[in-house]
């Protein structure tokens, strides 16, 4: 029984605190007075009355009524009802002072008053009849209103005293006094919710899915907030939302209703559900962690911070559909022909009832089971009861359900357990659920009849708990007359006498003192265990169906280990472990293992204990944390049961190897198995005492076996109240006892866990803390077999304690606050508790000494077999400078080598050692996967390419833990991450690591491995002064000191870039804040005349110089000749001069310049200072066909000649130097335009006599300014194509896809308004630029150019690009680097690999270039010449202009050609390789910048588009790329030709190499290796002439070049060729000798692994390396590669031409099937020798390739490649006849011996059967259909109509006629047939 209503309250408007803003609310009288002791009057209650606040309006309202709900200290909460109705502002208040009211008796409704306020009727109530509270208030209003002769005070008298039954399902009749009558029905069991339509009409307003999603965001505790406009709804739908999560109740801040007042607790930082009005939104916006529900829109908004974990499938799926069924029934009826007519949803109130059903029976579901994960460990005084959440979760495969775990360490299933943890209590609806209906929902799954008849019937549960007498008597209550609250009232709401009320409440309470208490009768039972979860197990299936053959393995390992068959064992050992992985093996280990223990104890030799260790190890390892739990409690009784004798009185336990493993440092592990062990102690306990006191037969005994421990305990509770008080506390003393011993029985086991079998250590070895983190504790242990000694926190203040921080202490620390724990919890008293922390110290230190015998006889075992240590090859010159070092090569985030999704088997981790050579840095070892230990693992690279070492946090694993751990970062996209074994010191790794150091950054550029080469290891490491090579340095020194005589006194007065000399090399430079070098005197032009300069001992130079590559190339563009005379012709536009030949001028150039042939040398010394680092414009290369030019420079200083541009200032009255100088600027300028033949007789405009400078005349320069710029994406420039031009793709559009120019110079350029496209993106206009282009374009940077302006009379225009400099370049190499070879294996989607390839801008920057050089091109081709004028001149500059000569002269596409365009663009022009690739310790701090590397990837993008244009392969760029990191050779060294000279590298003698296996130039290895092998060349190679080549520089259009990805693990990097394919001859060699085996011709390739180039050759590779096999088994000498290849092109061309194939001079491909210029890549070859055919189809990228424009029913071109060995007779013939074929050109019928073949699918003719030479060959994979023809004009006669047919192909129509209709439709249908084989 308990009171209707504690409080009655009447809250009124206060008027006093008007003015001080918002109106407030005050308690105008209180209903009883005097709190009530047992519920005393909660505060705040005028805020709740109005939550959107106190406010005056100024017309009344109607009534409202709302329900708030507060909670007190003690959680409980009060259930405030509240009416609230206005009431005029009385008139003696200001504000009515001008209203003057005319009373008029006879009206009833007059005008209203200015002003009402608010006023509040309250009831303060423990209980929640909402409906009962608005009647009783109502009534009071409507006493008040209508002015009803019964006294208020007398109505709220009895509705205070009014007393009602809480639970038991009565009926309860109530009156106030005033007429009424109202029934009050309680529930049956008050512990189900009472919901009414609150439930329904939540699913109503928001829907299944987001009432689903809040439903799980209150089970994991996140804040909900409702909106409404309504208040009385946010209190339902809390009501609701609290229903649904029954069973479970919430247990954190609950507001249906916060007033505005109170808005800032939104931001709690704990989990709340609370409602406030929509009005409010707006302060919503600020709140990210919140989850907003708006119940009128029915809306719920999830912040994306918020991440809400969902129900487990398939219990998801499963409440969603019978949630569907129960709201909308029809729906599954929707589509049938004829529905059911007697369907339709139920009434509200019954389809509230089903919705909690659906979530009780979902509960259920997720709940079963939870009794068996139950451990009870103290029955008496009180149950003390624990929750075993890693059991339940493993139990019902749930390990890894985020949602579940969430709930199940929430605090509403903490109050869960306390709640119904008790084995004997009364129970409800849910409990039988659990108990009974779990079998039936496991079979009903499925079937959603089924489960809706069950919700049906627990619906109706529900609804009779409610409503259990179906008739209720009728209410009877007053309402106030409709618009009463309009009228004008007299007064005000009464003032209630106190005394009467009060009168009332005592009486009643007198009353109740002689009414004996109401008892609550409370029905407890033993509460039902319900069916385990095994059941699920096994119906789920968890037993995988290929995991018997597993289980199968691990026993017989077992059996054989046991039975001492070891080497069987070993065998099945690998396949043991692999099988662990799983858990059903894992379990069944620990069963085995169990069999083999007697009495506690298994002795075992030595082996066997390693192997029962290592399977131990390995199924501790590899899990789960919560897994872990699990495998770990089944183990830890057999570590301490497993040992080995290893001496005298020595035994070690299996213990001592296990410690490794975090779980045993974990608290909560550690609670769980004491808890589990105490439960099973006290049941045995009590079952023993039961035992004592029954002599019942066996089968009793078998019943009391079966009793799990909380039957036993509920049994001891019901007989709790019997026992006298004597037996109560001798059963509480027991229980202490057995929790006692327990409690020891754990601190030895911990003891044996913690303390490591080397105890002599005293410090933590390790730096990182590695405790356990759930169970909030600040100590961490850790047990290193190795000897890793623990190190603890004091537990009160969290800091570490120094003087206690040694072994056994900080194992003391960690088992007594397992103790103190454990023992508190389970009411062990204080004295056993003191005993207990007295003996701990002296168990541990009797453990210690006991380890200390154990550790000093496991030291004289003999120690484990490693495995040998693999020696690397090394090349001739190469050796080591440290010997290899044993480590772990540990995998990265390339998930190939990991078998990933790639597939084959797990290579790393790899055991090995680690070599560090003159050269590389090596890792050879072999796979620590057993079944892929037979391969050999080697990574490795060179260590000038070593970038970054970086020591990595440990790894947990389950052997011995490697001391140091490394990664080693390579730019040639290599990745070491390395493990080193314990047997290698410290000291060792820091050797390594400074041997590398050294090696990376040697002092000198002549101490690289380069220039070493050879030499012995002591002579490396420390270099001598001595110089090195006297005869070239004397020759240097001579040519410097010609230099300075020649060019006069020189006063350097700023002088930054100056190559060091030897004895200089070791001072930093400036990185790249790089100046010019100026020149204080003008050199006077007499100082450069010839015979000045050459003297008769420099003839020698000035003869090498001639040689060089460079020069031959300018003679062969028509650029110039340098005879020995040095003369020169006049009539040449350009000449070759020698003003830089001593490298005065400029040091970073060659020697040899080509500048225009009106230019003096004089001039260049003063034009050179306009230019950074001295760098002025130079020809490069001229076009053969415009004969316009391509000029390189540096960028323009600011005071040189485009320094006018910006100057607006009025010109001075005299010539300055400036002025001079830019006059020199714009006369070069012009030579160079007058040097093309179109622009050098324009008109007058071949002199600069009608020019000035710009900056003369400002005025003129206006919106005609010709300035050209990149920086506009929305305009694109396309190219005019030439005749021969072969376009790549200007599609596309996008941030970086379009050749971008400014709209109006682009209209200018093309010299049309519109720009059309053809369908590849190409130019649609041949004639693209019109004649008024200009006759020199000037590319610079926009930086530098910003805001320049010229003469418009000029003929140059200037185009400012943006262009990335050398910074972007390194820092978009590194994220390149990072995403191509990341360090580990990407977990979050933002770390992704092509994320992180976006991120990097490596491929923008790629664009770039391409989209430059497009341009660049383009513009060549059209005339005009253009000067690449971009930073310093050596970076972008050199890019630029190697791309475009590259694209434009299809020489450079050639070997020789590529070496002649690296050479002089890139050697001779000084890009700074040296400072670039930071190869000395004086470039260190400067970084890795690879330019020459992303040149490399542009040409590799530019390949793959146009493959038959390139001699060389993609090896051959890889190869570069590869080797100009490597410092293997010289060629890449230092950053100009002048610092190669001063070292003596220019002119080295050729007979000079010490060894022919030692090459100093790259090009010289490139040369001899081609002679050997075709590994550099392309088999595509079909030129076509003057091709210039435009390719795609869309991104879409790029690929990741593979040389950043891929790697070849069995034999290292491809491109020192000596190692991979010259050992490898030698070793198969020498295998073929000693073995007599029988060698298998299968072939395995496994990605990551195997050189698919070496394993699987191309057919062309393999059918020249057959043929020298051939030569050499016929006694022959092998024919060079090259020879044969020429010979098969040169004989093909022949036929070709005979048969009149139309094919180009320079090509053997059909083009004439080829769009937008691409062609196919199928290679047709005859040999004439044999008389056989050669017919090759190489795939390639569809990309790269078009598609021919007439399709073959969808089928690819089925030219094979076979042997060109085959002679005719050998030819397969699968049908052959004659017949009359037409002829292509007369259209002659002629007679033709045909013969089908099927093999190599293609039909040939002969003239005669007996003929051996083919007339033709038609291709049937070009054959589209085959039908019977008509008779044609000149056809046979007497031949019948059907007899003709024809052959229908992409080119042709063959028409042919048989001798009669049978033998062509014979025909007809063999060439069918043999098109359906295809």
């Amino acid at each position: 029984m308990a009171r209707l209503a504690d409080y009655f309250v009447l809250v009124g408007y206060d008027h006093d605190k008007r003015g001080s803003g918002d109106g407030q609310g005050r308690i105008l009288q209180r209903f009883p007075e005097k709190e009530w002791e047992d519920n005393p009057f909660p505060e705040g209650i005028q805020l709740f009355c109005q939550p959107g606040g106190w406010q005056l309006v100024l017309e009344r309202k109607s009534p409202n009524f709302l329900v708030a709900v507060l909670t007190d200290i003690n959680s409980e909460r009060h259930y405030c009802a509240c009416f609230t109705f206005w009431e005029a502002v009385e008139s003696s208040q200001p504000q009515q002072n001008h209203a003057n009211v005319t009373e008029e008796e006879d009206s009833k409704f007059i005008q209203a008053p200015q002003l009402f306020a608010p006023k509040s009727l309250v009831l303060v109530s423990q209980l929640d009849h909402t409906e009962v509270f608005r009647n009783c208030l109502g009534l009071i209003y409507t006493i008040y209103i209508d002015c009803l002769d019964f006294p208020l005070e007398t109505v709220i008298g009895n509705l205070l005293t009014c007393i009602i039954p809480i639970t038991g399902g009565s009926q309860r009749t109530i009156t106030l006094g005033a007429g009424d009558r109202q029934v009050i029905q309680t529930p049956i069991n008050d512990a189900l919710p009472v919901t009414g339509c609150s439930v329904a009409l939540f699913l109503k307003q928001l829907g299944i899915n987001n009432v689903l999603d809040l439903f799980c965001a209150a089970l994991t505790e996140h804040k909900i907030l409702f909106l409404s406009s309504s208040y009385q709804r946010l209190t339902e739908a809390c009501r609701a939302l609290l229903a649904l999560m029954f069973p479970l109740k919430y247990s954190f801040t609950y507001i249906p209703i916060l007033p505005a007042q109170l808005i800032e607790v939104l931001c709690s930082p704990t989990p709340f559900i609370i409602g406030i009005h929509s009005s409010f939104r707006a302060d919503m916006q600020d709140l990210l962690d919140v989850i907003v529900a708006d119940l009128d829109g029915g809306t719920v908004v999830i912040p994306e911070c918020i991440h809400i974990s969902v129900l487990p499938e398939p219990y998801l799926i499963q409440t969603q559909t019978a949630l569907c069924m129960v709201l909308d029934p029809e729906l599954e009826y929707a589509d049938y022909a004829f529905p059911p007519s007697s369907l339709s949803a139920s009434s509200m109130k019954f389809q509230d009832k089903e919705i909690r059903a659906v979530f009780l029976h979902l509960f259920a579901q997720l709940f079963q089971g939870y009794r068996w994960s139950l451990q009870i460990i103290r029955v008496h005084p009180e149950p003390v009861i624990r929750f075993h959440k890693v059991a339940f979760l493993a139990q019902r495969i749930l390990l890894d359900d985020d949602f579940l775990i969430k709930v199940l360490d929430g605090m509403a299933f903490a109050g869960f357990v306390s709640e119904r943890g008790s084995p004997y209590r009364s129970c409800d609806l849910f409990d039988e659920l659990v108990a009974n209906d779990i079998e039936r929902i496991r079979a009903e799954e499925g079937n959603p009849q089924k489960v809706l008849k069950h919700i049906k019937e627990i619906s109706e549960k529900l609804h009779r708990n409610e409503n259990p007498y179906p008739a209720v008597a009728m209410h009877k209550i007053q309402k106030p007359t409709e618009g009463s609250h309009l009228r004008l009232q007299r007064s005000t709401f009464p003032q209630l006498d106190e005394g009467m009320v009060q009168w009332f409440i005592d009486q009643a309470t007198a009353k109740l003192k002689n009414v004996p208490p109401a008892v609550k009768v409370e029905m407890k039972c033993i509460v039902p265990m319900g069916p385990p979860s095994a059941a699920v197990i096994d119906r789920n299936g968890i037993v995988l169906a290929n995991s018997a053959r597993r289980l199968e393995v691990v026993r017989n390992c077992i059996t054989y280990i046991f039975e001492n068959k070891l080497l069987e064992a070993k065998k099945l050992l690998p396949a043991m472990l692999r099988a662990l992985k799983g858990r059903a093996a894992r379990q069944c280990l620990t069963q085995e293992l169990n069999l083999h223990v007697l009495q506690n104890r298994a002795v075992l030799d030595h082996q066997q204990f390693d192997y029962v260790v290592r399977m131990m190890n390995c199924a501790l390892q590899d899990c789960t944390p919560l897994d872990e739990h699990l495998v770990a409690a089944t183990l830890l009784p057999l570590v301490t049961a497993f040992c080995r004798k290893l001496g005298s009185g020595v035994t070690q336990f299996a213990y001592s190897c296990v410690q490794e493993h975090l779980v045993w440092t974990n608290l909560q592990f550690w609670e769980a198995m004491f808890y589990n062990d105490v439960q099973h102690h006290i049941r045995a306990l009590y079952l023993e005492m039961e035992c004592d006191h029954l002599t019942e037969t066996g089968s009793v005994n078998g019943e009391r076996e079966q009793k799990s421990a909380l039957g036993v305990a509920a049994e001891q509770l019901r007989l709790w109240p019997t026992y006298s008080k004597e037996k109560q506390q001798e059963l509480i003393d027991k229980e202490e006892s057995t929790v006692y011993s327990q409690a020891i029985h754990y601190g030895n086991r911990l003891t044996y866990l913690l303390l490591p079998l080397d105890t002599s250590k005293n410090r933590l070895l390790r730096s990182t803390a590695i405790g356990d983190m759930e169970s909030v504790s600040n100590s961490f242990v850790t047990n290193s077999i190795a000897g890793s000694v623990a190190e603890s926190y004091d537990t009160e203040s969290g800091f570490e304690d120094a003087e206690t921080s040694d072994v056994a202490n900080s194992v003391v620390r960690f088992i007594n606050r397992f103790v103190d724990k454990v023992c508190t919890e389970s009411g062990v008293s204080s004295d056993h508790l003191k005993a207990l922390h007295a003996n701990l110290p002296d168990i541990v230190q009797m453990h210690i000494e006991t380890l200390d015998a154990v550790h000093r006889e496991s030291k004289r075992l003999p120690p484990i077999q490693k495995p040998k240590l693999l020696r690397p090859s090394l090349l001739i010159g190469e050796d080591l400078v440290m010997e290899g070092l044993r480590v772990f090569l540990e995998p990265d985030g390339r998930e190939e080598s990991m078998g990933g999704s790639v597939g084959g088997p797990t290579i790393l981790p790899a055991e090995g050692a680690i070599f560090l050579t003159t050269y590389r840095i090596i890792f050879k070892g072999v796979p620590t996967e057993t079944l892929a230990g037979e391969q050999t693992v080697i990574r490795s690279f060179p260590v000038a390419s070593f970038t970054k070492d970086k020591r990595i946090s440990p790894h947990l694993r389950a052997e011995q833990e490697p001391q140091d751990r490394l990664q080693l970062r390579s730019s040639t996209f290599q990745l070491m991450k390395i493990a080193f074994d314990e047997e290698v010191g410290s000291e060792m790794v820091e050797l390594f690591r400074k041997h590398i150091h050294k090696l990376r950054y040697p002092q000198y550029v002549h101490s690289s491995f380069a220039f070493t080469v050879g030499q012995s290891v002591k002579q490396v490491m420390e270099p001598k002064q001595k110089e090195k090579n006297p005869s070239l340095r004397t020759m240097s020194k001579n040519i410097m000191k010609n230099a300075k005589k020649t060019i006069g006194r020189q006063y350097v007065t700023r002088k930054k870039f100056t190559p060091p000399t030897l004895d200089q090399r070791g001072i930093p430079a400036h990185g790249d804040n790089l100046d010019q070098i100026s020149v204080s005197e003008e050199v006077e032009q007499s100082a450069l005349t010839l015979s000045s300069t050459i003297r008769s001992s420099d003839k020698s130079t000035m003869s090498h110089m001639i040689e060089r590559a460079c020069c031959r190339d300018y003679q062969r563009l028509g650029l110039g000749t340098l005879s020995n005379s040095l003369t020169r012709s006049k009539n040449e536009p350009f000449r070759i001069t020698t003003v830089n030949r001593m490298y005065g001028v400029c040091r970073s150039y060659p020697s040899l310049l080509i500048i225009p042939q009106t230019i003096q040398d004089s001039t260049m010394q003063r034009i050179s200072r306009c230019y950074r680092q001295n760098r002025f414009p130079v020809v490069c290369w001229k076009n053969s066909r415009t004969k316009s030019v391509l000029l390189r420079s540096a960028g323009l200083h600011g005071k040189s000649v485009v320094g006018f541009f910006k100057s607006q200032n009025a010109p001075t009255a005299g010539p300055s130097q400036t002025d001079s100088t830019s006059l020199e600027q714009e006369k070069y300028l012009q030579a160079v335009i007058n040097s093309m033949p179109h622009y050098a007789d324009t008109g007058g405009r071949n002199t600069l006599s009608g020019f000035t400078s710009a900056h003369m005349h400002s005025s003129v320069l206006g919106n005609r300014a010709r300035v050209i710029t990149l920086a506009n994406p929305r305009a694109t420039v396309k190219g005019r194509e030439s005749p021969q031009g072969k376009w790549g793709s200007i599609r596309g559009s996008g941030r970086l896809s379009a050749y971008s120019l400014n709209s109006d110079v682009g209209i200018r350029l093309a010299g049309k308004e519109t720009l059309s496209l053809q369908a590849n993106g190409g130019p649609s206009d041949a004639h693209y630029f019109r004649q008024q282009r200009a006759g020199l374009y000037i590319i610079g940077d926009k930086s530098q150019l910003k805001g320049a302006k010229q003469d418009p009379l000029q003929q140059w225009e200037v185009v400012p690009i943006e262009i990335f400099d050398v910074r972007q370049v390194k820092n978009s190499f590194k994220k390149l680097m990072k995403a191509c070879v990341p360090s580990s294996a990407c977990t979050e989607s933002n770390t992704s690999y092509y994320h992180s390839l976006e991120e990097s801008d490596w491929l923008s920057q790629l664009h770039k270039l391409l989209q430059v050089s497009v341009l660049v091109v383009e513009l060549l081709d059209n005339g005009s010449s253009v000067l690449i004028s971009l930073e310093d001149g050596w970076d972008v500059t050199t890019q630029v202009v190697s791309l475009v000569q590259l694209l434009s002269d299809q020489h450079y596409r050639t070997l020789e050609g590529f070496r002649l365009l690296v050479e002089k663009e890139w050697l001779s022009f000084g890009h700074r390789f040296s400072h670039r690739g930071a190869q000395t310790m004086a470039s260190q701090s400067s970084g890795f910048t690879p330019v020459f590397l992303q040149f490399l990837d542009c040409v590799h993008q530019i390949h793959l588009q146009f493959p038959m244009e390139f001699e060389f392969s993609q090896y051959y760029l890889k190869f570069l790329a590869y080797h100009y990191v490597s410092n293997r050779f010289r060629t890449f060294l230092l950053d100009s030709d002048h610092e190669r000279i001063e070292l003596g590298l220019m002119y080295e003698e050729k007979g000079e190499k010490k060894s022919q296996h030692i090459y100093k130039s790259v090009w010289d290895y490139i040369d001899r290796l081609s002679k050997k092998t075709p590994i550099f060349f392309n088999y595509l190679y079909a030129p076509e002439d003057g091709e210039v080549l435009r390719p795609y520089g869309n991104i879409s259009n790029m690929k990741v070049w593979d040389y950043y990805t891929h790697e070849t693990l069995s034999e290292g990097p491809p491109y020192d060729w000596e190692l991979v394919y010259g050992r490898r001859e030698q070793v198969d060699d020498g295998e073929r000798m000693d073995t007599m085996a029988p060698q298998t011709h299968r072939k395995i390739v496994w990605p990551c692994y195997d050189n698919q180039n070496k394993t699987e050759p191309d057919a062309i590779s393999k059918l020249l390396e057959e043929m020298q096999m051939l030569e050499c088994e016929l006694g022959q000498v092998p024919g060079k590669w090259k020879e044969t290849w020429d010979k098969i092109k040169t004989t093909q061309r022949t036929e070709s031409m005979q048969e009149g194939k139309h094919l180009s001079s320079s090509s053997l491909l059909i083009s004439s099937s080829l769009s937008h210029h691409r062609r196919s890549q199928c290679v047709y070859l005859h040999e004439a020798a044999v008389g056989s055919t050669l017919n090759l189809s190489l795939d390639t990228d569809s990309s790269a390739t078009s598609t021919p424009s007439s399709g073959i029913m969808g089928r690819k071109s089925t030219s094979t490649l076979y042997s060109q060995f085959q002679t005719s007779e050998s030819e397969h013939r699968s049908y052959e006849g004659i017949l009359y074929k037409r002829g292509a050109l007369l259209k002659a019928w002629k007679s033709r011996w045909f013969v089908l073949d099927k093999t190599k699918h293609q039909l040939r003719y002969y003239d005669s059967k007996s003929d051996i030479d083919v007339k033709g060959i038609v291709d049937l994979a070009e054959v589209e259909s085959v039908t019977l023809g008509t008779v044609a004009m000149g056809a046979p006669k007497n031949i019948e109509e059907k007899a003709f047919f024809d052959l229908k192909t992409t080119k042709r129509v063959y028409n042919f006629c048989a001798q009669d209709c049978q033998s062509a439709q014979q025909w007809i249908d063999k060439i069918q047939s043999c098109l359906s084989d295809a």
